[in-house]
């Protein structure tokens, strides 16, 4: 079980980060507004983390994706690394496990 949740963790943050595309339907534009927002994504999350996923685990998945070549699609998108930002900062709050050097951070903008 604890698989599943490591598993709907990553797919959770993936959809987050990458956001809608530019040819989204009526349907998909109403469901981001009502599911795609950080608090429901952060909701998700951390129902993920009272099932068996850790925190090393989510800070860990949201820097491969900043880093890993094969997300690089992910972050080409408009504002992904904004969103990717807002949720590393928000899990960055929450855990001690999240101190990513903020030099490094900075070195990237």
């Amino acid at each position: 079980m604890r698989e599943w949740h490591v598993k709907h963790m990553e797919q959770t943050l993936v959809k987050f980060v990458t956001g809608l595309s530019d040819d989204a339907s009526r349907w998909q534009k109403r469901l981001n507004k009502k599911y795609g927002r950080i608090g429901r994504v952060s909701k998700r999350i951390e129902y993920d983390i009272k099932h068996g996923v850790t925190n090393k685990q989510v800070c860990s998945f949201l820097q491969l994706i900043r880093t890993e070549p094969s997300f690089s699609e992910v972050r080409t998108h408009d504002g992904s690394m904004e969103r990717l930002d807002e949720i590393q900062a928000y899990f960055k709050e929450t855990s001690e496990y999240c101190a990513y050097d903020d030099a490094w951070k900075r070195s990237l903008t």
